[in-house]
Order: C-alpha cells, then sequence, then structure tokens
C-alpha cells in the first residue's frame, strides 16, 4: 500500500480540500505514494501564516537563525538514507545520485545557514555615520522543479529563511515527497509558519504568482513558466529571482586530448540521465578529432548500466515523466529524418517505466530541433566545425544562455574563446560545477538574478540606508 504525504502550514499537517492525487515511480510507473491536493483557499491559509510568523522571525538574532538551520542539516544528514529513497522513487535517479544529491544538499545547507549578512559603513565623520543594512523582504514564495527535487528546494528555502524571511514552498506535482520530507526536517528546528509547503495540482503556481502578501518569488523552470510568473508578479512589484532553462554549449578545440575529457564531457552532458538545467546539451567538436571524439563517447555510452534506481549497478535512470520522454522521441526522430547518425541509442526500451538510454547523436545540422531547442534528457548532439569563430556563433545562437564551456589544450586561449560566450557562467576544461560560495545566474531568456555566494544570499533582502546625525 503506497502512503500518503500530507502538506505544512503554520506547523501543522493539513490535508487538501481537493481529492487526492498520485506520485509515480518514473521506473516502474507504479503509485509510489498519494499526496495532499490544496486550493488556493489553503494557499491563502499558508500565506498567512508566513506573514504572521515574519513579524518575530524577521527580527531574529543571525546567531538564532545560523543555530536552527545547523541542527536541520543534522537532521538531515541523520535521515540522508530515508530522504534519498524517496527521490529514487519519485525521481527516478539512481541510489547513488540520490546520496550524492543529499549530502550535497547537507553542505549547500551548512553553507548558506553560516553565511553573514553584511553591515556597510559608508561613511565616517565626525559629525555623521552612514550605514548600509540589509532586511528581510517578508514571505517568499519557492516554485521548484522536478530534476533535483531536494537540492533546489535547499538553494531557495535555506538563504531565504538565513535572511530572515518566512517561506511558502510548492514543490512540482510529479516529485513532492522528498521535499516535503526536507520541509519537515526543516519544520522541526523553526517557529511555526517560518517554513510551509503546499501541494497541489492546478491554481496554487498561479496563485502564489499573483498574490498580494508574498512579496518575493524565486522559480526555478522553464522559460516560458517564468515569463508567465514574471507578468503576474507586476501587480505589487514582487521581487523575482528567475532561473530558465538552458542549453548549454561546449567547444572542444584543435589538439584537445580526447581520452582525457571524454568521460568528464560525457558527466557533464549525461548527469541525471541530461535532466540538469546545467548539463551539456550541444557538443562542437573540431573537425581534426570529430571522429576520435565519437568513438570515446559511445565508449562510454555502452558501459551505461540502465535501470530502476534502487538495483544494484544501475548508474542510469529513467527520464522523469511521460511528457519529457515524448519530446526526447521526438527531437531524436527529427534529427534521423534530417539525415543525422544515431550513434548509440535512439529509441525507448521496451517495457515498463520512461527508460531512454544514453544517445549520441553525429553528422547534425546546428538547425536541428536537438541542437537549437533544450532537450532536457539524455541525447546529445555531436556537431563539426572547422573554424572556431563559427562554433562560437553556433554556441551563441540561441536565445537562452546559462553556461558554456571551452576546451582545448592551451589554457589562456580557451579561456580567452570561453568569455565571448554568452551565458552566466563559462567554464574551461569542465562543465556543470556548481559550488555554494560562487554565485550562479544565467542570461538572456535564462533568467535574473542570482543564486549561491553572498550576492546570492542579499537578493532575498532589501537595501536600507542608516543616515545618522552624531
Amino acid at each position: 500500500m503506497s502512503r500518503h504525504f500530507k502538506f505544512l502550514i503554520n506547523g501543522e499537517w493539513v490535508e487538501g480540500n481537493n481529492a487526492p492525487f498520485n506520485v509515480i515511480n518514473p521506473a516502474t510507473l507504479d503509485v509510489v505514494a498519494t499526496c495532499a491536493n490544496g486550493d488556493k483557499s489553503q494557499l491563502e491559509e499558508a500565506v498567512q501564516a508566513a506573514q504572521a510568523a515574519f513579524k518575530s522571525w524577521s527580527v531574529s538574532s543571525h546567531e538564532e537563525r545560523k543555530s536552527a538551520l545547523n541542527k536541520a542539516g543534522d537532521e538531515l544528514e541523520e535521515r540522508a538514507r530515508e530522504v534519498a529513497e524517496l527521490i529514487v522513487a519519485e525521481q527516478g535517479k539512481p541510489l547513488p545520485l540520490a546520496m550524492g544529491e543529499v549530502e550535497a544538499g547537507v553542505a549547500w545547507l551548512r553553507y548558506a545557514a553560516s553565511q553573514d549578512i553584511p553591515v556597510e559603513v559608508a561613511e565616517e565623520t565626525d559629525t555623521k555615520r552612514i550605514e548600509i543594512h540589509r532586511k528581510p523582504l517578508g514571505v517568499v514564495a519557492s516554485i521548484t522543479p522536478w530534476n533535483w527535487p531536494l537540492m533546489i528546494a535547499i538553494w531557495h528555502i535555506i538563504p531565504a529563511i538565513r535572511a530572515g524571511n518566512t517561506v511558502v514552498n510548492k514543490p512540482s506535482g510529479l516529485t513532492p515527497l522528498s521535499t516535503i520530507k526536507l520541509v519537515e526536517i526543516i519544520n522541526n528546528h523553526l517557529p511555526k509558519g517560518v517554513i510551509n509547503i503546499i501541494t497541489g495540482e492546478r491554481g496554487i503556481g498561479s496563485g502564489i504568482t499573483s498574490h498580494p502578501q508574498i512579496n518575493k518569488i524565486v522559480f526555478t523552470g522553464s522559460t516560458e513558466t517564468g515569463q508567465s510568473v514574471m507578468r503576474n508578479a507586476a501587480d505589487n512589484l514582487k521581487r523575482l529571482t528567475l532561473e530558465l532553462g538552458g542549453n548549454d554549449a561546449a567547444i572542444v578545440l584543435k589538439g584537445t586530448d580526447v581520452a582525457k575529457v571524454a568521460p568528464d564531457i560525457f558527466a557533464a552532458a549525461f548527469l541525471n540521465m541530461g535532466q540538469t538545467c546545467g548539463a551539456i546539451k550541444r557538443l562542437y567538436v573540431h573537425e581534426s578529432i570529430y571522429d576520435d571524439m565519437c568513438a570515446a563517447l559511445v565508449a562510454i555510452a555502452n558501459e551505461q548500466v540502465v535501470g530502476n534506481g534502487m538495483d544494484e549497478g544501475v548508474n542510469f535512470g529513467p527520464v522523469q515523466n511521460k511528457d519529457q520522454l515524448q519530446i526526447i522521441v521526438d527531437y531524436v526522430e527529427d534529427a534521423r529524418k534530417g539525415g543525422a547518425t544515431i550513434l548509440t541509442g535512439g529509441q525507448p526500451l521496451e517495457g515498463a517505466g520512461y527508460f531512454y538510454p544514453p544517445t549520441l547523436v553525429a553528422d547534425i545540422a546546428n538547425d536541428a530541433l536537438l541542437v537549437k531547442e533544450e532537450q532536457f534528457g539524455p541525447a546529445l548532439p555531436i556537431v563539426k566545425y572547422s573554424d572556431v569563430n563559427d562554433a562560437i556563433d553556433m554556441a551563441n545562437g540561441v536565445d537562452v544562455g546559462l553556461d558554456g564551456s571551452v576546451w582545448g589544450p592551451d589554457t589562456a586561449e580557451a579561456t580567452a574563446l570561453a568569455s565571448r560566450l554568452e551565458c552566466g557562467t563559462t567554464f574551461v576544461n569542465t562543465h556543470a560545477k556548481i559550488q555554494p560560495n560562487i554565485p550562479m545566474g544565467g542570461c538572456k531568456m535564462s533568467g535574473f538574478g542570482v543564486e549561491f555566494g553572498e550576492e546570492g544570499l542579499l537578493e532575498f533582502t532589501s537595501l536600507q540606508v542608516v543616515h545618522i546625525n552624531k
């Protein structure tokens, strides 16, 4: 019998006013749990609870906030296996990767909890002192996606609370379970109402974006939904952090040691079965090493063990949902019809589950759907180039700009080329590496605002100048 999960409002676990919805395991298509299905009146209760809690939490000491969040980190670490198994059941990724998500989440939580919020002295004379303070904003709404359900919730929630805000989280209905468990753990160490979570099938997201008492939204998801969030947020000038779609390009230069870089390129492209905003989505390889690179990547792809993430030895799980699987199928089929060569993979696996093997597509035109649109799954197009300026133009020729990378034997040359990429983060001889102390954000249609580091923390505050005549 599958379990049932309620949601949290003002420290109380409540049932949704609508009929519960099912959470499906993408490897087996079994129902792993039912989940409370809230409505707008319950969203209203969550916002009111967060508003009430803000009055006292906003004036709590930095030490109190740090201590409470670190205790939550300790409990999350103690319950890592329990949470990781929920991630596997709802999201599909292999258990070692899910354990890695929890362990990295604990480290991220502790780093964000420990950050200081500076008070700057802008001017000091015998007659006056001017200070720049950072104050919490109020109620922050967090809308989280299905690909890294625990990790991204930590990215949203912990800095918001650390800065003195209160939070209402809405997780993806596809993967709510690990986020509910995270919120349970955080709530164990905080005053009631500081953290709330509401799950629902319809109306909750739009209710959040237009709610007059929500002061900021942090959203990770598609560009299209991000645009909708931004439109609806205008009525009360909500602050926004939008981390939207990406279509990351990697450029491999002439003279690169293929055997050395191929494992890292494969790992960065197929991280979480390619379902990662900052994964390599397009690979541009110089013609002199093109065939070698294709062969090296095929060899690695053929070593992957595809299956249920709870099974021993599996390192490659399913695509999370049917809609995403269909996008991948359609884009690869479009490439095939356009004359591209499917080097390996290229078809969903038979039987239950949304399984699609690691797929490499060569001899593909730069205007193919698989190249110009974000596939967000385990299919990588490999495009041949002869002039590096053309590769830069192709890399920049999309309307999104999250990350990009250049790989080559001459670090200075690769770095100079990487600086020409239109994206929020550029990498040289690596890709998809993120750290809690380094700000991350996108440009163009990949959104705006940053997460992580002091810059990310301060996005959850408003600036107040204190001008003192002595």
